[in-house]
């Protein structure tokens, strides 16, 4: 522990960010993979109906991550800022209520899921073809949800106490698994989409695993001791201050991708399929530049919670300077291999020729969204539940729904497409305004590292 505390107050801040967000960017690489393997194994199947309920299902599946992240991001920010102000009994009361909650918000999810799978599907623009698939994927993943949730929540956890690499080995291992998996059971034993869920539900549990391996061994300061679980002395209030604006991003993301897909699906299923293909592509690029952000958090809740504010901004300045050239590197590569990307989740004509005209659009922000993960990332670290708030309902929400609807008015289908591009631009414009008036108040309270 006391090596994690080197790193918030006394290395250099690129060797500390480098320190904190090398292995962060290596668990999003391995969330991409994550996320992209049921796609590529279930197109290999040659079905674009298979590849659609995948695509329309994945938004439910993130109402389970949304819950996760609402004690993982919030208990993640609350113990760096204990930890900076060298309160480790809260360190483990935090962690304890954060197990204890995601395991019974996770059985309530799965409850929600089975006695409501018919309107679920109906919500989500399931058609004819598609709504047997995504049925039979949805019911898998329920099973699992708790499993979800706490490997969600503590993936933060783990990363918020400055164990990084644990946070990186326990995400990896259960992405291997998920790899080894698919191919097993959609290809080999033709489960088709079941089998994508149940690899899902596996690596999960596997990732899990290693989490609380963790936790029960003497590097850690969590605990998952029943007798730390506490609520009062703004335990809960606090975690969720933070956690409900993280867990919203997950769920605006997740209503509007619903909203997005219902929209899609008036053009047909090859469009929902399209779409699909193109945001799993993009993910490579949004979840590099979500690491780092995600990295360089815990940095920044120490120093706000020791008062080091020109070690915090300092930190936050390297980390988008990174994030910049992170996206204006892939953003380059994508647009010229963008036909190529796409071929490599699905060999049907169509779906690559619409799919390719979808990434090149979501790649129109890519090169400045890193900026806008810094301030969210950085308002979540230093308890500003509001900023953090606007700033998720901003890019998923209130900009980004009404753009879909105002989009399809009046460019159709393209409309539809660059709803997102426009929301995140104008996202980054919000959070670097109210960045300049948090900026006034650190100027006075400003010491020397």
């Amino acid at each position: 522990m006391a090596k994690n505390l080197d790193i918030f107050e006394n290395d250099p801040v690129p060797k500390a960010v480098a320190k904190l967000a090398i292995p962060t960017v290596a668990s999003m690489l391995v969330a991409v993979i994550y996320n992209m393997v049921d796609t590529f194994f279930v197109g290999k199947l040659g079905d674009p109906n298979q590849v659609a309920a995948v695509s329309i299902a994945t938004p439910v599946f993130l109402f389970l991550m949304a819950a996760g992240n609402m004690f993982g991001m919030g208990g993640s920010s609350f113990i760096s800022r204990a930890l900076g102000e060298k309160n480790l009994d809260k360190v483990k009361h935090i962690s304890a209520f954060c197990f204890y909650g995601s395991i019974i918000i996770g059985i309530f999810g799965a409850f929600l899921f089975f006695a409501g799978m018919t309107t679920i599907l109906s919500l989500i623009g399931s058609s004819s073809a598609t709504a047997p698939f995504a049925r039979d994927y949805l019911s898998y993943i329920a099973y699992g949800a708790p499993l979800v949730v706490l490997s969600t929540a503590y993936s933060n956890l783990v990363r918020g106490e400055g164990a990084a690499t644990t946070a990186m080995v326990g995400m990896m291992s259960g992405t291997v698994a998920n790899i080894i998996l698919d191919p097993i059971m959609i290809l080999n034993l033709k489960m088709g989409v079941s089998g994508a869920a149940i690899a899902t539900v596996i690596g999960n549990a596997v990732s899990l695993a290693i989490y609380l391996f963790h936790v029960c061994s003497k590097k850690s300061l969590l605990s998952i001791h029943i007798k730390d679980f506490k609520m009062g002395d703004r335990i809960a209030a606090s975690v969720f201050a933070i956690g409900l604006p993280a867990s919203l991003n997950n769920i605006l993301m997740s209503l509007s991708n619903i909203v997005m897909n219902n929209f899609l699906s008036t053009y047909g299923d090859i469009p929902v399929a399209s779409m699909g293909v193109a945001q799993k592509a993009n993910m490579l690029v949004v979840f590099l530049q979500m690491g780092l952000a995600a990295g360089v958090q815990p940095l920044i809740g120490y120093c706000y919670g020791a008062k080091n504010f020109r070690r915090m901004k300092d930190s936050m300045r390297f980390a988008m300077f990174t994030n910049l050239v992170i996206g204006v590197t892939m953003t380059t590569i994508y647009i010229f291999f963008s036909r190529n990307i796409v071929s490599t989740f699905i060999k049907d004509a169509e779906v690559i020729e619409t799919g390719n005209m979808m990434l090149k659009a979501l790649m129109v922000s890519a090169p400045i969204l890193g900026s806008l993960f810094i301030f969210n990332f950085s308002f979540q670290a230093m308890g500003k539940a509001l900023q953090a708030l606007a700033l998720s309902v901003s890019r998923q929400g209130f900009v980004f729904l009404p753009m879909l609807f105002i989009g399809r008015s009046l460019a159709g289908l393209n409309g539809i497409v660059y709803a997102q591009p426009t929301a995140d631009i104008v996202s980054i414009v919000i959070a670097f305004l109210m960045f300049l008036y948090m900026n006034r108040n650190f100027k006075n309270s400003e010491k020397i590292a």
